[in-house]
């Protein structure tokens, strides 16, 4: 069973992106492109910091 976690080797800000790229098999790229598509309607900042609180990181 694949649990979700903050990626430490792919990570530019807490790894949120990283780690779920790597739960979904998609690139990290993509998921920080929808981020930041979040962003700039006003959801994507908080729920990036609820998710960087709420995921736990790579053991």
């Amino acid at each position: 069973m694949k649990k979700l976690y903050r990626s430490k080797k792919d990570r530019i800000i807490a790894g949120v992106c990283g780690g779920i790229g790597e739960y979904l098999d998609v690139d990290p790229t993509l998921i920080r492109l929808l981020w930041v598509l979040l962003a700039l309607e006003g959801i994507g900042i908080p729920g990036y910091i609820i998710a960087w609180i709420i995921i736990p990181e790579e053991p």
